[in-house]
């Protein structure tokens, strides 16, 4: 019974074996050759695209950081606008509160010499 079971295994791993032969056979055979030719022809072409890829992503990449360098130099050339538009609006506020100022102390000045004016005609309107 050993031996008729280590015949049929046997058989087996040889029908097995000589499957598996015929396979590597058919694919070195047939399988190989064309895949080299599909490869031949598609590898190009794919390295073609894979180039362009790589061009369109420099490209893409120069553009980007030209597009930064741009955007930082409007940056700036606006922050200064914005820098010189609030001095210029301190300025104009400094000066206007500094006309208010002048007004009010003329005023003031203006309204002491009218009370002292006044107050001169009373003291003389009285003495009398």
């Amino acid at each position: 019974m050993l031996k008729e079971f280590e015949e049929k295994r046997g058989d087996r791993d040889v029908e097995s074996l000589f499957s598996m032969l015929e396979n590597f056979t058919d694919v070195r055979d047939t399988h190989i050759e064309k895949l080299t030719k599909t490869g031949g022809l598609v590898l190009p072409l794919l390295l073609r695209k894979i180039e362009q890829t790589r061009e369109l992503a420099a490209e893409a990449e120069k553009t980007c950081i030209d597009l930064e360098e741009i955007y930082k130099q409007k940056q700036a050339v606006n922050r200064e606008k914005r820098r010189k538009e609030w001095d210029c609006f301190i300025d104009d506020m400094n000066f206007n509160c500094q006309r208010i100022d002048n007004t009010f102390e003329e005023k003031e000045e203006e309204l002491r010499d009218l009370y002292t004016d006044l107050n001169h005609k009373l003291n003389i309107n009285s003495s009398k």
